[in-house]
């Protein structure tokens, strides 16, 4: 099913090569050779144990010293790494989620890896993650993490109140409900105001197709019929108070510790950090796969990440080094696990036992949280393409969404407006939208 919806990403890109004159950068074939692998390398990371990945590399290979910096995530971040390459301050190695690396690669911003990492990018990796990367015939970029859709519940507080786990978004509504009766304080769900990526993956769960890539034009769509039923849901849910409208960032944990947000739809990569930053609740966590519209497996990505080399790097021998080291060896995937701080669900199939054996699960009273994530990331909806614009894309869902909760705008607007918004941006750099 992956492979369907990657297969749509890679045609995507050709478009955006044919339509904006993009993907520049050197070619593989002409990629410089005899590149240093020694030296200083500059990381940058929002990712959950980075820090701790940088240590294990530095112990084990000490003619390459990398210095991890810590990075804000979200739109900031990418406007951040933007700007830095512009201004030739770029690191060596940076994060970057899949819905954004085709913008990138369009635009220059990173190297062309072809020569480098490409034949490792072919060798380990599945031609669903592979071609999440390998954009317009070129490898920019090499795959860490899937991010398949999860429900994380107290289950303390659903035995409690006899509250059952819904499989179905009727029964999460039901249950949302329940959690507000039983406590006046308590909700069973958040609808995030400052990060788009939520709302987007589960439109794509429930058969929306932002973007589709012809031969020589893009068909946008952020206002289709299954991404507006799932818009007008969400929008209902936070309109009537059954979930929390609030930040990403400190309300949202704030929330779950002082036991007011009891139940939250996220990707795989929240055990970790539910676990890391809520570490007084153990035990009394669970993990359940998403629901769905027909009580039917469905599931999408919610983030998924990669590593870059950005354009300017001073040192992009060693950080090739350092890339290949931290996405395919077994001591790289333990190094990102063993902290406890993250719960990666590795591209890389045969690192998945590596990340679950690390991965500790007393926290989740011994439920074995990658079997719930195999099963999200094997059900995965196909046909979902990434735009080549998601930065403007994002920007325009982020500055209206704060206006769901209070009613000034109803969610499925906010898409409408935002499909208006990239429409344009999209034309402005010369590319070809037809009308749905």
């Amino acid at each position: 099913m992956l492979r369907r919806t990657t297969a749509a990403l890679a045609g995507s890109v050709a478009a955006l090569s044919l339509l904006a004159t993009a993907c520049g950068g050197t070619s593989g074939q002409d990629a410089p050779s005899g590149r240093a692998t020694t030296g200083k390398v500059t990381f940058w990371s929002f990712l959950k144990g980075s820090d701790h990945v940088a240590e294990a590399f530095n112990r084990t290979h000490p003619d390459i010293q990398v210095t991890f910096e810590t990075v804000p995530s979200g739109q900031e971040y990418y406007s951040k790494l933007t700007n830095a390459v512009k201004a030739g301050t770029a690191p060596d190695v940076a994060v970057v989620e899949y819905p954004h690396l085709p913008e990138f690669a369009a635009q220059g911003k990173i190297e062309d890896l072809s020569g480098t990492l490409g034949p490792v990018v072919k060798d380990r990796f599945p031609e669903a993650v592979r071609q999440l990367v390998d954009l317009g015939g070129r490898t920019w970029a090499v795959p860490r993490d899937a991010a398949p859709l999860m429900m994380m519940y107290r289950k303390d507080f659903f035995t409690a109140h006899r509250i059952a786990v819904p499989t179905t978004w009727d029964a999460y509504r039901n249950m949302t409900e329940q959690v507000r009766k039983a406590d006046p304080d308590a909700r069973g769900g958040a609808l995030f105001t400052d990060n788009p990526g939520l709302l987007t993956a589960l439109a794509w769960q429930a058969g929306g197709r932002w973007f589709d890539a012809g031969q020589d034009s893009w068909k946008v769509t952020l206002d289709d019929g299954p991404s507006k039923k799932t818009a007008a849901y969400w929008g209902d849910l936070a309109r009537k108070d059954l979930v929390r409208s609030l930040s990403t960032l400190d309300p949202f944990w704030t929330s779950v510790q002082k036991n007011r947000t009891v139940a939250y739809v996220c990707a795989s990569w929240c055990a970790g950090a539910h676990q890391a930053t809520v570490p007084d609740q153990k035990g009394k966590w669970a993990v359940a796969p998403v629901p769905t519209w027909d009580g039917k497996p469905a599931s999408a990505m919610y983030g998924g990440s990669s590593f870059v080399v950005p354009k300017g790097s001073r040192n992009s021998g060693a950080a090739a080094e350092f890339i290949k080291w931290i996405t395919t060896d077994p001591e790289g995937m333990k190094a990102w696990v063993s902290s406890g701080t993250s719960s990666m669900f590795p591209a890389d199939p045969a690192l998945v036992p590596v990340t679950k054996a690390a991965f500790g699960t007393a926290y989740y009273g011994g439920q074995d949280v990658y079997a719930i994530g195999k099963a999200s990331y094997d059900a995965i909806r196909p046909g979902w393409t990434w735009g080549p614009a998601m930065g403007t894309t994002n920007t325009a869902l982020v500055d209206e969404l704060p206006k769901v909760a209070d009613g000034t705008v109803s969610l499925p607007e906010v898409l409408t407006v935002a499909e208006r918004t990239t429409v344009a941006q999209m034309r402005q750099r010369g590319m070809r939208v037809t009308a749905p």
